[in-house]
């Protein structure tokens, strides 16, 4: 198995060349003779999705009060559920859901790295 420190050098040589190629397509596009009116056609596009977005939320008044309200309930419960998975895997406990059709679930673990400070 390959050392954690080569895997991440690596990780940061593509990270780098990745940057580099990036900047170039930038400026290929930046050349492309339609590219500036699509970009400014498609802004005025979201803008006008946008105000028709709020003139339905408008219309739909409380309901769509409510739907935020869900997606904000959602996201901390699935906080919750997340703090006490962790909790209960690190007291040494397996973890066991089912759906109302008898699906089983199982936990997905996932370690990210960021920098210190």
């Amino acid at each position: 198995m390959r050392n954690i420190q080569e895997i991440f050098n690596e990780i940061q040589e593509l990270k780098k060349e990745q940057k580099g190629i990036r900047a170039e397509y930038k400026d290929a596009l930046d050349n492309a003779n339609e590219y500036e009116e699509t970009v400014d056609e498609a802004k005025e596009l979201r803008e006008k999705k946008k105000q028709i977005e709020t003139m339905v939320q408008g219309q739909l008044g409380l309901r769509y009060q409510r739907f935020e309200e869900i997606k904000d309930k959602l996201v901390e419960l699935n906080e919750m559920l997340t703090d006490v998975a962790m909790t209960t895997l690190m007291g040494g406990k397996t973890i066991e859901l089912k759906d109302q059709y008898e699906n089983e679930y199982e936990p997905v673990y996932k370690i990210t790295f960021k920098k210190r400070n």
